[in-house]
């Protein structure tokens, strides 16, 4: 088996076992080949490696991961299933590290898995297993909440324990601002959700740091500008609201 780093001049650099077809699929007829080898080690590691080169954003996991969770898993909107996997204790299944739903990345730790043995069902097709996607999602953010219900304080406490306060500054927080801009920018124009979740998610965590370097609270900026603009008047116009 062979597998195909590949370059879409000016759109992304990719993996597959079969480049002509799948460029083609996506597309695109001028490409070039990066590198070709047997190993998926070898060409998961090669694809970030010439993304980060080339100046593309590196995917949220990798082909290796990819390939792995379509040989284990079959994921719908509704529903996760579990492949080959007969019993309601998962017994003998191979837990992937992740799980992508596309729109999101499910870690798999302990309590996924914990939380995945306890609450799968019999496919009524076939004796494989499922799970549904809405509860899994909604245990994960569960599991993920901060504990003291606070997230902007868990913010700042993440960035205190990392240096953010201590070695940072407003300007090199403002960059990072821009930066992350650019990447909802980005997402935007590709309709890419799950991406633009996550930008949203850094230009919130960039502007607590930014705030905390400035002597204030995210809390209060909302808050501040929500007062002022509670009471306004205006109308929308060119999808924009326009004050009165």
């Amino acid at each position: 088996m062979k597998y195909y780093v590949y370059h879409i001049k000016g759109v992304k650099v990719g993996c597959t076992k079969n480049a002509e077809a799948r460029i083609c699929q996506q597309g695109y007829t001028s490409y070039e080949i990066l590198k070709t080898t047997s190993c998926i080690d070898e060409a998961s590691e090669a694809e970030v490696y010439f993304q980060k080169k080339l100046g593309y954003k590196t995917d949220r996991i990798t082909y290796k991961q990819k390939i792995t969770q379509k040989k284990m898993l079959h994921i719908t909107d509704h529903t996760i299933t579990f492949k080959n996997t007969y019993n309601e204790s998962l017994e003998g299944f191979k837990f992937p590290s992740i799980i992508d739903l596309g729109y999101s990345i499910i870690y798999l730790t302990d309590e996924i898995k914990d939380f995945l043995i306890k609450n799968n069902h019999k496919s009524q097709f076939n004796d494989n297993r499922y799970v549904y996607t809405n509860s899994l999602i909604a245990f994960d953010n569960e599991s993920k909440a901060p504990k003291n219900g606070d997230i902007f304080n868990s913010i700042r406490d993440w960035a205190e324990t990392r240096g953010v306060y201590a070695k940072g500054d407003p300007k090199t927080q403002y960059l990072k601002l821009q930066e992350e801009c650019g990447e909802l920018a980005e997402a935007i124009l590709k309709e890419d959700q799950a991406e633009i979740t996550d930008a949203i998610g850094d230009i919130v965590v960039v502007l607590t740091n930014l705030a905390k370097l400035q002597g204030l609270k995210i809390e209060d900026c909302i808050v501040a500008a929500y007062n002022v603009i509670k009471s306004r008047k205006g109308k929308m116009e060119n999808g924009t609201f326009v004050k009165d």
